[in-house]
C-alpha cells in the first residue's frame, strides 16, 4: 500500500518538484570553482557534447549545465527514476528514459530505444548527459557511451561535481547529494573522440580513456575541496581486478 502511494503520480510530481527546488538551493548557496577556469570556452565550440559521469553523480551533475545549453539526460525506467525525471523537467532538462545493461537485459532496460532518443537529441543540437557505468558495476565504463559517440560523431566530455558539505550514501555507487552553504567544484576533463569507423580495439581504447578521465576529474574535484572522493575505493577495486586478469 505504501509503495503504491509513494509511486502514485501526484506523490511523484510533488517529490520531483521538491527535489528540483532543493537542488537549486544547493547550487545557489555553494561557491562553485570551475576547473579549468575557461571550461565553457573550451567546451563551447564542441557542442553538442556527450557529458559522461559516474553513477552517484546524478543529483549534482546538473550544476555543469549553463542555462543556455539545451540538454537531455538519461534516466532509468525504474520506478524510483520517475521523480528524478520530473525533477529534471523542472530544471529545464529533457529526461530520456532507459538505462545501460549487460547482455540480454539491454532491451528490457530500454537501452536500444534510449540510444535512438539520445542520437536524435544530439542531432537536434542538445547536449546529452549520461552515466558511463551500468547499474551494479560502479566505475566500470560500459560500451554504450562510446557506441553513442561513434554513431553520433560527438565527443565525450568527462565531468564531476562535488561539494564540501554533502551526504554520502552507502549505496553500490557511493551516491552523494550536496548540502547548502558550502563550497563546490566542477571539473571537466579532456574530450574523448571516437571515429565513426572505430573497430573493437579502438572502441576499447576509447572506453578505457573515458574510465581514466572520469577517475581523474573526480579525484581533482575532491582535491579542490581538500577532501577525498568517497567512491575512490570502487575505482581502486576495478584496477586491482584488471591487474589480476
Amino acid at each position: 500500500m505504501l509503495k503504491r502511494i509513494v509511486r502514485s503520480r501526484a506523490v511523484q510530481e510533488s517529490l520531483g518538484f521538491l527535489l528540483a527546488r532543493y537542488l537549486r538551493l544547493v547550487e545557489r548557496t555553494n561557491r562553485l570553482v570551475l576547473d579549468p577556469p575557461d571550461v565553457y570556452d573550451r567546451v563551447g565550440p564542441l557542442m553538442p557534447v556527450i557529458v559522461a559521469m559516474w553513477h552517484g553523480q546524478h543529483f549534482m551533475i546538473h550544476f555543469a549545465r549553463r542555462p543556455q545549453d539545451p540538454t537531455a539526460a538519461l534516466i532509468s525506467r525504474h520506478g524510483d527514476g520517475e521523480f528524478n525525471a520530473i525533477a529534471l523537467r523542472h530544471l529545464g532538462i529533457e529526461p530520456i528514459r532507459g538505462s545501460g545493461a549487460l547482455g540480454r537485459k539491454v532491451r528490457e532496460k530500454g537501452g536500444s530505444a534510449a540510444l535512438r532518443s539520445m542520437l536524435r537529441a544530439l542531432n537536434d543540437g542538445r547536449m546529452v548527459v549520461l552515466t558511463a557505468d551500468v547499474p551494479k558495476r560502479a566505475r566500470v565504463c560500459g560500451e554504450g557511451i562510446v557506441t553513442l559517440a561513434r554513431m553520433s560523431g560527438r565527443p565525450i566530455v568527462p565531468a564531476a561535481v562535488a561539494t564540501s558539505r554533502r551526504i554520502d550514501f552507502k549505496s553500490w555507487d557511493r551516491a552523494s547529494i550536496g548540502l547548502p552553504f558550502g563550497r563546490g567544484a566542477m571539473v571537466i576533463g579532456d574530450p574523448v573522440h571516437v571515429a565513426p569507423d572505430a573497430d573493437p580495439a579502438a572502441l576499447e581504447a576509447a572506453r578505457r580513456q573515458v574510465e581514466i578521465g572520469l577517475d581523474a576529474v573526480h579525484a581533482r574535484a575532491y582535491a579542490l575541496l581538500d577532501d577525498k572522493d568517497p567512491g575512490a575505493g570502487l575505482s581502486a577495486a576495478r584496477e586491482a581486478a584488471m591487474a589480476g586478469r
